[in-house]
């Protein structure tokens, strides 16, 4: 059979099989399903089927003897196993009866009874133990203990005390941490069946950091952890040898399973002052156990030289400022920068205060606070500027609202209801300006004049009466 691994299902029927080896489905664990009817089976052994989970095992029509070997079918029977309370079973007695397998009472044929000096066993690391199972019944069981994988076994001690009692000692030595949680398992076993007791083994032992990371980038960054210990150690870590405290920055996370510690402790956004070393430490009442890895997140500002900073006092937890000179070169840029922008400020205050002092020009169109009325005989208008390149005493001492005719200073009034009037400029023929004379002597005239004077492009006319003078 060990060439069909998968098969889940087996019929054997009418086929005069006597006898089955107890090992024979051992290579065959996904059977399921086995039909041993219609034989000629006078006894079968429950090892055939102690490695298999069968949903049915149909045993019907074979010639059983009456005996302790089948004492194991009759408590399937009863407890309904493999569905073989469904089924009509039958074993021959010594005369050569049948006998119903229910009614069949064979005596000293039972399951065996076991028991251990421990249920829980807890030692320390390093040390020894020794742990008793005791198996009883009849028959007399054999009795072991089941200790594949345990990194602490030394040696098996088989003592018989009395006839019915079968006793086994199993003796640890320097216990490793290794062996924390084994479940150790001493099983009896007769004809009938077995029975098993199990004792759990629990070692304490210090810490140990089983490993630490440099941090990693992940959702955030982490450094990984693992830590052991039993009892379960407290975790404590040190940033650069003064206590880490949590806070929203910088927090831990992990999850505790049995003896094992793994998590991390994590950075949400951290900056070059959180560069450093980074330092674990767990404690149990056994021990102590530290380690240190160097986490560096982001490269410090300015490296490369410290000479033109001033460093400000730390004050926690707020970070320290540094305060950088800035190169000459800069300083001299800004420096002309700011000359130009003053400069060209009083430039624009001087000229505004300029145009608002001599930048008005006089109602009468003429430039200059003199006018003057010259009595050359070859200009074509006796009234000129005084600004022709004549300068005379009496022009240097003329006021703003004088007229010079010849030599002789005349005070000008303007009249402001004739500027009231509407004008059209735009024809030269049309538009005048008007000059009020306070009365004048002219040569040959025996009365002062109280006329006014009419300017119409460069000509002077003297009208009377006109325009209120």
């Amino acid at each position: 059979m060990e060439l069909y691994t998968g098969l889940q299902k087996l019929t054997i029927k009418n086929s005069g099989l006597r006898s089955i080896q107890p090992r024979a489905f051992a290579k065959n664990p996904h059977l399921r399903y086995i039909n041993l009817s219609s034989n000629r089976l006078t006894t079968l052994s429950w090892q055939l089927f102690q490695t298999l989970s069968l949903r049915e095992l149909r045993l019907e029509q074979n010639f059983f003897n009456c005996s302790c070997d089948i004492r194991w079918m009759q408590l399937w029977q009863e407890q309904g196993e493999a569905r073989l309370n469904s089924q009509n079973l039958y074993c021959i007695n010594a005369d050569g009866s049948q006998l119903p397998l229910f009614r069949m009472n064979i005596s000293q044929c039972d399951l065996p009874e076991i028991s251990v000096s421990h249920v829980n066993l807890t030692v320390r690391e390093g040390d020894n133990a020794v742990i008793t199972c005791n198996g009883s019944g009849s028959p007399l069981p054999d009795v072991d203990w089941m200790v594949t994988g345990l990194q602490s076994i030394n040696t098996h001690q088989t003592n018989l005390n009395w006839t019915n009692v079968h006793a086994i000692n199993l003796t640890l030595v320097n216990v490793t941490s290794e062996d924390n949680g084994f479940t150790l398992t001493c099983i009896a076993e007769n004809v009938v069946g077995m029975s098993n007791a199990s004792v759990a083994l629990t070692v304490y032992y210090p810490p140990r950091v089983v490993s630490l990371e440099e941090p990693e980038l992940r959702l955030e960054h982490c450094i990984e952890f693992v830590v052991r210990g039993n009892p379960p150690p407290t975790l404590n870590w040190l940033h650069n040898g003064q206590p880490l405290r949590e806070s929203k920055i910088i927090h831990v996370e992990y999850y505790q399973e049995g003896e094992i510690s793994e998590g991390c402790l994590l950075f949400n956004k951290p900056t070059h002052y959180n560069n450093g070393n980074y330092t674990l430490i767990a404690k149990n009442p056994l021990g102590t156990a530290n380690q240190t890895i160097n986490g560096h997140f982001l490269k410090e500002p300015f490296p490369e030289s410290t000479d033109n900073f001033i460093l400000i006092d730390e004050v926690s937890p707020t970070p320290p400022i540094t305060v950088t000179h800035k190169p000459e070169e800069d300083t001299f840029g800004v420096s002309i920068a700011v000359g130009l922008a003053a400069f060209a400020c009083v430039l624009l205050v001087v000229l505004f205060i300029m145009i608002n002092k001599y930048g008005r020009r006089s109602k009468f169109g003429m430039k200059g606070p003199v006018a003057v009325i010259s009595g050359e005989e070859d200009s074509a208008s006796p009234l000129h500027h005084i600004n022709h390149g004549i300068t005379t005493p009496s022009s240097l001492d003329a006021g703003p609202d004088t007229v010079v005719i010849g030599m002789t200073r005349i005070p000008v009034i303007e009249n402001p209801q004739y500027f009231r009037q509407g004008h059209n400029c735009h024809k030269p023929d049309t538009c005048f300006r008007e000059i009020m004379l306070n009365p004048i002597s002219l040569p040959g005239h025996s009365k002062p004049l109280n006329h006014g004077i009419y300017v119409e492009d460069v000509n002077v006319y003297f009208s009377k009466g006109r325009h209120g003078f």
